[in-house]
């Protein structure tokens, strides 16, 4: 992503200030911050500061609650269900993933799932919650608006139903996936429409003919393709099932549109999963076995025009050191829209702080 370099203080200084205007606690704003910033860090830009007018928005409108009263609920050993009183994504799952890494610490698995929450930003986020715990965590969540169909239906009634999964490693990054079940996510489209750029071929087709759409503006009118054609919309669908419906939240024509509907609380589900390796194999062995692993496979010789073997979460680690370091890219159309934002709300705009 290119753009104008903005100190990732700047950014979190903003997203609070905002969330604080529209009512959010000290606390809970400073926590969002973090989340949303974090996202930003990691690269997934869709995901970050760039939702910020979105979520002021909702919670002006009544569609997100600023001050909920989060409740976990253990239903046995291992398992726990969270309600998030349609408070912000964001403060649902870090209560979630606190309560598998605790509840896995005890019995070395936990699944935990969420219900009346909102998005929560990038799934890889949650995922890599537990890798400070020598964890391996599993996340996934049905998205906040339907945009693709079942395969070979014209109807959108499935979501871009992300999963993450993160897998610690020793001196090598750990392994970090983080994937849309579309071939891009809704977010990535969003922030093409506003920079009026052309999409390419592949990501979407027109839900009256087929046809390919590669006219940004045109998005609205779309359909989401699944990635792998109908084992993606298979996977999509299997996600909503554990995520939505195990969980009592919004799947299929429940699913409340949050890119049209502010005002309606979405009931979105989530679930996370956290593993203890050392259950199965002395953490340190592990790590030395994921380490080789790693180096076997990136030294595999590239096939013509890859100029190097990239793995999931490999770049994640050096983005975000050096956007920590050196500043985060901004869109120039995503500035003027915070600025904007700022305005508003009577908060510092962006652009004044360093």
């Amino acid at each position: 992503m290119s753009g104008a370099l903005v100190p990732a203080s700047a950014i979190a200084a903003l997203i609070k200030d905002a969330m604080m205007a529209v009512g959010v606690p000290d606390a809970d704003a400073e926590k969002i911050s973090e989340l949303m910033l974090e996202a930003d860090l990691a690269g997934a830009d869709a995901h970050g500061v760039f939702r910020l007018p979105q979520y002021i928005r909702r919670i002006k409108a009544g569609g997100v609650n600023p001050k909920p009263i989060i409740k976990v609920e253990k239903t046995a050993p291992a398992t726990a269900i969270v309600d998030g009183d349609n408070g912000m994504g964001h403060l649902v799952m870090q209560r979630a993933a606190d309560t598998a890494i605790a509840l896995a610490k005890e019995t070395g698995i936990a699944w935990v799932g969420a219900r009346r929450s909102n998005h929560a930003g990038a799934a890889g986020t949650y995922a890599a919650m537990a890798l400070p715990h020598d964890m391996i965590g599993i996340y996934s969540a049905v998205a906040n608006a339907n945009h693709m169909p079942v395969w070979g239906a014209a109807e959108s009634l499935l979501s871009t139903n992300p999963i993450a999964v993160a897998v610690p490693a020793g001196q090598e990054p750990p392994v970090v996936l983080d994937i849309a079940t579309t071939v891009v996510s809704y977010g990535t489209v969003k922030a093409y429409k506003l920079q009026g750029k052309p999409m390419p071929e592949g990501w979407m087709v027109s839900a009256k003919d087929g046809r390919t759409i590669t006219n940004s503006a045109e998005s609205g009118e779309g359909l989401l393709m699944p990635i792998g054609g109908h084992k993606g919309s298979g996977l999509a669908l299997v996600l909503g099932l554990l995520a939505g419906v195990l969980n009592g939240a919004a799947f299929g024509h429940d699913v409340v549109d949050f890119n049209a509907d502010d005002e309606s609380a979405c009931n979105t589900g989530h679930f996370i999963i956290a593993l203890d390796v050392s259950r199965f194999i002395p953490i340190e062995a592990f790590k030395a076995q994921i380490d080789r692993q790693l180096r076997d496979l990136k030294a595999s010789k590239p096939l013509p025009g890859f100029d190097a073997i990239r793995l999931p979460g490999e770049q994640r680690r050096s983005r975000r050191g050096e956007r920590a370091a050196n500043g985060v890219p901004v869109f120039p159309e995503v500035i003027e829209q915070l600025d904007k934002l700022a305005a508003d709300l009577k908060i510092r705009p962006l652009s004044e702080r360093n």
